[in-house]
């Protein structure tokens, strides 16, 4: 019997339409022709015509809006591609596309900390994940982090290893910056284990324009940040509340060094959670403690 091949992660790059569908389609129907589940997370506006090119195989293909999936960089390894790996014992191949134009400045470093995360979340796994990058349309410092998180790049008619490949718990870690400042005038309760009840009725009260489910979700998410404060950092923390726009702001700041790791050596279930609830989570860890900032809205 022939080894399997281990966890591979590879980047390609394309130019236009047809060099992404050519690049994606020869790497599904690789998949579909062994009898390998296949996962798509693309942005919507690639699906139809990917389905097109790929003909009868497209039925053998699971395919999902990154858009909307994968909003939330950090929902997309446990929320697209665990689920998706964990529902099979047989090796598995996955397209998903976690930067696309239009991806903001604040969205930008959990993107790079999730491809750097992924190499970590699947060693040892069966399967193999390809990233496409828009090389026309991305900034240059865009290519050259998807260098840094990749061991092999697919470029045109080439594939090669990358020479930029590199620690990537370092890498995450170099996008481990400072948040942005709260606006000025922002709704700020210092908080201990004797008020969390009352921080819920807060955020509940401060999110009355969001929908029912959306309150709930933001309610459970703050409930598990300054549950954590209690739990793992002094005991006590700060939340801070602010709009913008649509959308809700809230963040929990204490003087703890963040979540603690589970068994997956990436973060407690907790943070995963927080993840899975939110349209956005920004993190940011110094020697003075840890700020986690969430963002829900219409």
């Amino acid at each position: 019997m022939n080894p399997v091949a281990p966890f591979a992660h590879e980047a390609l790059f394309y130019r236009d339409e047809d060099a992404f569908l050519a690049g994606t389609a020869r790497f599904v129907t690789g998949g579909v022709d062994r009898g390998e589940p296949v996962l798509v997370a693309v942005p919507e506006a690639s699906i139809g015509a990917l389905r097109e090119r790929l003909g009868d195989a497209a039925d053998e293909v699971h395919f999902i809006d990154m858009t909307e999936a994968g909003r939330n960089p950090g929902r997309i390894i446990p929320g697209v591609l665990m689920a998706f790996s964990a529902s099979t014992q047989r090796r598995f191949r996955m397209v998903g596309e976690p930067m696309w134009p239009g991806r903001t400045a604040l969205e930008y470093p959990a993107c790079v900390q999730h491809e750097a995360l992924i190499n970590t979340a699947f060693e040892g796994r069966q399967g193999v994940i390809l990233c496409p990058y828009d090389a026309t349309a991305l900034p240059g410092h865009v290519l050259e982090d998807a260098r840094r998180t990749h061991p092999v790049v697919i470029d045109g008619e080439r594939r090669m290893a990358s020479e930029w490949y590199t620690d990537q718990a370092g890498l995450a870690d170099i996008y481990n910056v400072p948040l942005p400042p709260p606006p000025a005038g922002v709704e700020e309760h210092p908080f201990t284990v004797g008020t969390l009840a009352h921080m819920r009725k807060l955020v509940a009260a401060f999110a009355h324009w969001l929908r029912r489910e959306q309150v709930e979700d933001l309610m459970l998410a703050v409930n598990e940040l300054t549950t954590n404060s209690i739990l793992h950092a002094s005991g006590r923390g700060v939340l801070r509340m602010w709009r913008e726009n649509d959308t809700a702001v809230c963040e929990v700041s204490d003087e703890g060094s963040g979540f603690p790791p589970s068994f997956t050596g990436l973060s407690g279930f907790g943070i995963v959670m927080v993840n899975l609830l939110c349209d956005l989570v920004r993190t940011h860890t110094s020697h003075s403690g840890t700020t986690v900032r969430v963002y829900l809205g219409r």
